[in-house]
């Protein structure tokens, strides 16, 4: 059973990833250039970050749609962390995406 605690760890996971993905897509990929800003990774970024942000928010407003969301969210965070792997000098991005999955998972039940 989640407690208050899971609920604003999974919070403060979804906030530092929405941050990372972010500022590392609009900073670091787009200064590195070549395979950091392909048009499948960029956007991967981008909608991880997105739905990070989102997923916070929901959980914030006590949703009734959050589960599913964390669910969603855990998804793109998956696929972000593995397409930021492959990547110079990602590790901080991939390591926010992997804590926010891990997370999301747990909440999504």
């Amino acid at each position: 059973m989640q407690t208050v605690n899971d609920m604003q760890d999974c919070i403060d996971a979804c906030n530092n990833c929405h941050q990372a993905c972010l500022q590392t897509a609009l900073t670091q990929c787009l200064q590195m250039g070549g395979r950091h800003v392909e048009p499948d990774h960029f956007r991967l970024m981008m909608d991880c970050s997105s739905i990070c942000e989102l997923s916070a928010n929901f959980q914030l407003g006590g949703s009734p749609f959050s589960r599913r969301l964390c669910a969603l969210c855990a998804e793109i965070c998956h696929a972000c962390a593995l397409s930021c792997r492959g990547l110079d000098d990602m590790e901080d991005c991939t390591r926010a995406c992997e804590a926010c999955e891990h997370s999301c998972r747990a909440m999504a039940g």
